[in-house]
């Protein structure tokens, strides 16, 4: 080959690739903007507690109902949760928990604290005495509340809870995750270009027949994540401190009424620990989903209508 055809064509080679990484930089800094945008939006609050400050935000009215998001979630997750879930009639609370979004870390963060910061919010809020929802990791910390504050909680809801059990799924070493966690441009990249590695990090089981329906389902999920640098504490603290602190959890003290939720195939929260959480825990009902993963896509109508049923039947508001 001719010496200049072969400067010619490694030219035109690193062309392509810097227009291309301008492009992604460009598509990359405007997706970011409009999430961070899409944060400013939120009708939040942010309450100065005798915990410190907690970001929150409410919906709906009727009996109150304290919503706790899972792993890389917020108060815009906990809105999705609690819209997908709650039957009218029912007011939502749904706080930031400790890492994430607009609610600081404290120094020294535990399950048990973050029990004790939603007790502060509701302080804050003259909220006596709430139904709790949790899913995934934050069921850890719903638990606690329903320990530490058993008057205050009328039921409680776990759905595809973090249980105690081995996993099949272990989080990627503490540098790895500090490194993803914090890096905007990162999980942006995953989000439109690795979305199938994004619905398996979310618990979408390998081989699942994902419909249109569930496509709209996992989309906006995935379109939540963003930005995450905000959410990265919060992660971070999710994954090496608050979900294996389940494995120490008393489960036999929890004396009020709990409904748990998980479906037979998700990867992340296994069924088999999940009805294992049931069955330690004394005034337990375990609903079994056939499938559908981490989200339990598909079954939207049926978890919303045990929902009703139990909420119903248990939390009869004092406020």
């Amino acid at each position: 080959m001719d010496t200049r055809v072969g400067w010619f064509i490694a030219a035109a080679l690193g062309l392509a690739l810097i227009s291309v990484a301008t492009s992604l930089t460009q598509r990359s800094r405007h997706n970011i903007r409009e999430a961070y945008e899409r944060l400013e939006n939120l009708q939040d609050v942010v309450a100065q507690t005798t915990c410190g400050p907690i970001q929150y935000v409410t919906s709906g009215q009727g009996e109150p109902v304290l919503v706790i998001h899972g792993i890389m979630g917020g108060v815009d997750q906990g809105l999705i949760l609690a819209d997908g879930h709650l039957p009218p009639g029912y007011r939502s609370i749904v706080p930031s928990r400790f890492g994430y979004l607009g609610t600081p870390l404290p120094e020294e963060p535990t399950p048990a604290s973050q029990a004790d910061a939603f007790a502060c919010l509701l302080d804050t809020l003259e909220v006596k005495r709430v139904a709790v929802m949790g899913t995934s990791a934050g069921a850890t910390s719903a638990l606690h509340f329903a320990l530490r504050y058993r008057d205050r909680c009328a039921c409680l809801v776990l759905i595809s809870p973090n249980a105690p059990g081995e996993v099949d799924v272990l989080p990627p070493p503490r540098p790895i995750a500090r490194m993803m966690y914090r890096s905007d441009f990162g999980f942006w990249l995953m989000t439109k270009h690795f979305r199938r590695a994004m619905s398996s990090m979310l618990g979408v089981p390998e081989g699942f027949d994902i419909t249109s329906d569930h496509e709209a389902v996992i989309d906006e999920v995935i379109d939540s994540v963003l930005p995450v640098k905000p959410r990265s504490e919060g992660a971070l603290f999710d994954l090496f401190t608050s979900n294996p602190a389940i494995n120490q959890f008393p489960l036999d003290d929890i004396d009020v009424p709990v409904l748990v939720i998980g479906a037979l195939d998700d990867p992340m929260a296994l069924f088999r620990n999940t009805k294992a959480l049931s069955d330690r825990i004394p005034n337990a009902k375990l609903l079994k989903i056939e499938d559908g993963g981490h989200m339990m896509l598909g079954h939207d109508a049926e978890i919303r209508a045990a929902i009703e049923e139990f909420l119903a039947k248990y939390h009869s508001g004092t406020n």
